[in-house]
């Protein structure tokens, strides 16, 4: 390469001038959140934040009676939601960290100060002179100066395995992503050399822009988020209404019309003064609930800002201010607020502080704590069993974003293809069924793959031998290799005697050498198949060499056959060379040559994409091409997956980048409906197809390995990219696909349905325990009765118990079955009408035999009678325990049912395989034997005998019964 020599590149002072000028060689790395600000963003949770305003509320009454135990409940509850999903977030960043590790350290090659050097290669400038080798990374984007059979590999922003690179402007190829004479950073040399002269660094560069667009700030809800949040307006609605009406009842029944209780209007006037100023301290937290209330109504109102930007403690004053107003206008008309006769007895106070604390209850126990212990279990063991299953999730909700999947956006090459070129089929006319053996066609055909080329195998991993350099070459090694043939074997022997590497001109190479299994000296050529074939006078049959104007048209009927499947062909010819001078290669080229066939040559589509991509259709998904490949390769490799059909699908389902960024975003929102593929795509044209599906309300999940991919990755719903993908694909996308394997998709979206599908299952049992507690908790208070539950029994049934149960059916494997039905639509409820009206249902029914209990036993003889073999002054309490133990029952056998809900299966079917289940069962009995049994006075229990045991367990098992005839009777 002397004609390097005459580049004398930058000088130091040159260098130091450029790269403050123009900036550092060094992508931006993306902006990482400190962990207290990745923890805070936890409470953003839509269920975690009514669990605050919740513990909040029963913060206040807790010092007013004295007990924490409720509020320590929810507290703990909060906690450990929050904190099992930022844990589980930060394990699989550290994961994803040492996966996607940069090295800015790489050493370079280059001139400088008149001699080639090596710098790292975040030390490249503006101007730098550049040397490209075969095996080399392009450091930066620059303009080509020198190019000597060079082609490059843009799979990582184009697509493109192979593309050639010349400077000179009559052979620029029309139509390619980027121009012949240039070259970008992140892109590889796979064959000849080259010498650039850098133009651009760092994020200047085509992949700085594009890691750029990968790490915007995407604003928008997860479809998860969007079904907690109207579940938590829901909860919060019924809640404050519950309460408000609660309170009202009791205040006008016990206050207002108790013809014992005789009100002032001095007293009533205060009181409502009171009263008003307590609503107006309070809010911050009815009034976002009212508007809740109308959003859920459909007539959705802006907050007001007082209200949304507004401290709690600006509402509190405001209390005080208000009712210190309407206080000196009473005293106006003759209300003293100073004396102690305007004000009502302290009983009288004490009772509407207890119907305000019972009215607080039924916020606290309508909230259900153990949700989003289960949506966090869910989501963090799914997290933990996708990875074994070569998901490594990023972001936990993306778990369950995947199974709400409408549209599979993804990129074919390394995705749908295995990203290695390999030959697809051969047609040597002197091969005998194109097998291989010791004959004079086959050692032809050996030598010219093995000797005419500049490719290498990596032999480093047994069960994977890869290609390196050429991938068009190294795919014929990789042929040689499947026949048991080590292409070392024979190149080492063959003495070369003169070669002329390919190029983009002449389109073929040619070997001059001393054949040593043909004892003679042959030239070998292998290149575009039409330049090969005007360049040949014979054809090798396997019945000699005979005219090549008979196999004109077969040749070229068989090539068209191949381009029409998108195929790359390479033609094969020989010369036996009787010179025995220094003859060059360029001497003996001429049109003489024996022809030896053809190869076809592809990027295989993945063996198990087609099934994958099936099970992704069946499942009502739709999935979309987005490749830099041509109209033809794309169509293909559509057609070889199975989303394109010649006989439906015409032009309408696919286009072209450039034609596709010529619509109006009119044009292009209808169009991307019927889209099936966009061929010829660039980083835009990519991010705009997946912003205008997401506009028709799909939910959008984008696959890539290179940084092209990035920006769509970063933008769509949930980005996967691939395990061997660029560091930027990898930091813009939620999910990793560490085998680079399309089926995993396909299993992430199971994955993500059966997980949706066990939270439902959780808010199925959850809230029907809430029904129940709500209902006992206000016909109690209606009616009079003291609580039959105390604070301490309602934390093991509405937080221990429950967290256990989430972890339980949180637990559940996966279920194929999901994969059978359309995805669910973005603005279905979480609560569906079965599940609403088998909580409303069972929860009524539950509260029915619980106040049948109590009324019953309420009667001194039926306690008498029944617990006979109980000591007197027991009996009341050994009720209340009996009570007690039959409602936490009730709810146990209902996880059974919980469990099987929408598999259409009995609740014990697959027990082996739920062993986590099983597990949780077994703890909340055993949990719930040892709290009665020595609870005391802190759970206000008392040992029951066995007997009773057997009876309550056998007893409330109906539940489970009823449930499996309920479920027979479906079946049927």
């Amino acid at each position: 390469m002397e004609e390097k020599k005459h580049y004398s590149g930058l000088t130091d002072a040159q260098v130091k001038e450029s790269r403050e000028k123009y900036g550092v060689n060094l992508l931006t790395p993306p902006k990482k959140e400190p962990l207290w600000k990745l923890f805070l963003e936890k409470f953003k949770d839509p269920i975690i934040r009514v669990l605050l305003i919740a513990a909040f509320l029963s913060l206040g009454i807790s010092f007013i009676h004295n007990e924490y135990a409720e509020t320590v409940g929810i507290f703990c509850a909060i906690l450990l939601a929050t904190g099992v999903a930022f844990w589980f977030e930060r394990d699989a960043s550290k994961k994803f960290d040492v996966l996607n590790q940069v090295n800015d350290e790489e050493l370079v090659m280059l001139m400088r100060n008149g001699n080639v050097c090596q710098v790292p290669k975040k030390d490249v400038v503006v101007g730098d002179i550049v040397l490209l080798e075969i095996g080399n990374e392009v450091a930066a984007d620059g303009e080509l100066l020198e190019a000597v059979s060079l082609q490059i590999d843009e799979s990582c922003l184009t697509g493109e395995l192979s593309i050639d690179k010349t400077t000179n402007p009559d052979h620029f190829e029309e139509g390619v992503t980027y121009p012949s004479n240039w070259v970008l950073r992140g892109t590889k040399a796979i064959n000849g050399h080259g010498i650039f002269r850098v133009t651009k660094v760092g994020d200047a560069t085509e992949f700085g822009k594009v890691a750029e667009k990968s790490t915007e700030k995407v604003e928008g809800q997860t479809p998860l988020n969007k079904q907690l949040e109207k579940l938590a307006q829901f909860i919060g609605v019924i809640g404050l209404s519950l309460a408000m009406l609660t309170f009202s009842v009791l205040f006008i029944k016990n206050i207002i019309l108790d013809t014992e209780k005789v009100l002032t209007f001095t007293q009533l006037s205060l009181l409502g003064a009171a009263i008003m100023g307590a609503v107006i301290a309070l809010s911050k937290v009815w009034v976002p609930i009212v508007y809740d209330a109308f959003e859920l109504a459909g007539k959705k109102k802006a907050l007001p800002k007082s209200i949304e930007k507004g401290g709690w403690l600006r509402w509190i004053a405001l209390g005080f201010l208000s009712f210190g107003i309407v206080a000196a206008i009473s005293y106006l008309f003759g209300v003293n607020p100073l004396d102690s006769t305007s004000w009502v007895d302290t009983d009288v106070a004490g009772e509407i502080l207890q119907y305000f604390m019972i009215a607080v209850t039924l916020v606290v126990v309508a909230v259900p704590e153990g949700l989003p212990m289960s949506v966090t279990l869910s989501l963090a063991l799914s997290m933990r069993r996708m990875l074994k299953m070569n998901n490594l999730v990023r972001k936990m909700h993306a778990c369950e974003t995947m199974g709400a999947a409408t549209v599979i956006c993804t990129d074919k090459t390394g995705t749908l293809t295995q990203n290695q070129m390999q030959v697809y089929n051969t047609n040597f006319y002197g091969l005998k069924d194109q097998i291989l053996t010791d004959d004079v066609a086959s050692k032809l055909v050996v030598e010219n793959m093995s000797a005419n080329s500049t490719a290498y195998l990596d032999y480093s991993v047994a069960h994977k031998v890869t290609a390196l350099g050429n991938p068009t070459e190294g795919a014929l090694l990789l042929w040689l290799n499947s026949n048991k043939i080590k292409y070392t074997n024979i190149r080492d022997k063959v003495d070369v005697i003169d070669q002329l590497p390919f190029s983009t001109e002449r389109k073929y190479m040619a070997t001059y050498a001393n054949s040593p299994f043909l004892k003679k000296k042959i030239l070998y050529v292998k290149g575009a198949p039409e330049v090969i074939l005007a360049k040949s006078e014979t054809v090798l049959t396997e019945e000699g060499q005979v005219s090549m104007d008979g196999y004109v048209d077969a040749v070229n009927e068989q090539l068209l056959q191949y381009q029409n499947q998108a195929m790359r062909t390479l033609g094969f010819a020989y010369k036996v060379v009787e010179d025995n001078g220094n003859s060059t290669v360029d001497e003996l080229i001429g049109d003489d040559l024996v022809f030896l066939g053809i190869a076809a040559i592809s990027d295989p589509v993945r063996s198990d994409v087609p099934e994958a991509v099936d099970r992704c259709l069946n499942a009502g998904i739709a999935v979309k091409i987005v490749t830099g490949d041509t109209y033809g390769t794309a169509k293909e490799i559509g057609r070889q997956i199975g989303i394109w059909q010649d006989e439906s699908d015409t032009d309408l389902n696919i286009i072209a980048g450039i034609d596709f960024e010529a619509l109006s975003d009119e044009e292009a929102y209808d169009r991307v409906k019927d889209l099936k593929i966009m061929c010829r795509a660039r980083p835009t044209d990519k991010q705009r197809l997946v912003n205008l599906l997401k506009k028709r309300g799909e939910v959008v999940a984008v696959t890539g390995d290179g940084t092209n991919d990035a920006p769509a990755l970063n933008y769509a719903d949930v980005g996967l990219s691939m395990g061997s993908g660029t560091s930027v694909a990898k930091e813009a996308s939620d999910i990793t696909l560490l085998d680079d394997s399309f089926s995993s998709i396909a299993t992430a979206v199971m994955w993500g349905r059966s997980l949706y599908q066990n939270i439902q299952r959780f808010i199925l049992f959850q809230l029907t325990i809430n029904v129940a507690a709500l209902l006992i908790v206000f016909l109690g208070s209606i009616f009079g009765h003291d609580l039959p539950l105390t604070v301490t029994q309602m934390l093991w049934v509405n937080l221990i118990m429950d967290t256990f149960a989430a972890g339980a059916l949180a637990s559940l494997p996966p279920d194929p079955n999901v994969m059978n039905v359309k995805p669910r639509k973005n603005s279905d409820f979480i609560v569906t009408p079965p599940i609403a009206k088998r909580i409303f249902i069972v929860g009524i029914l539950f509260v029915v035999l619980l106040l049948s209990m109590m009324y019953y036993f309420a009667t001194p003889e039926h306690l008498n009678t029944v617990f006979h073999y109980i000591a007197p002054e027991d009996r009341e309490r050994y009720f209340l325990s009996y009570f007690f133990t039959v409602f936490v029952l009730l709810q146990f056998w209902n996880m059974f049912n919980a469990k099987a809900y929408a598999t259409g299966k009995s609740a014990l079917a697959g027990m082996n395989k739920s062993l986590g289940f099983e597990l949780v069962a077994l703890i909340i009995l055993i949990g719930q034997i040892l709290i009665v049994t020595f609870g005391g006075d802190v759970f206000r229990t008392m040992p029951l005998t066995i007997q009773d045991w057997l009876i309550i367990i056998g007893g409330t098992s109906f539940v489970l019964w009823i449930g499996e005839i309920v479920r027979l009777i479906q079946k049927k």
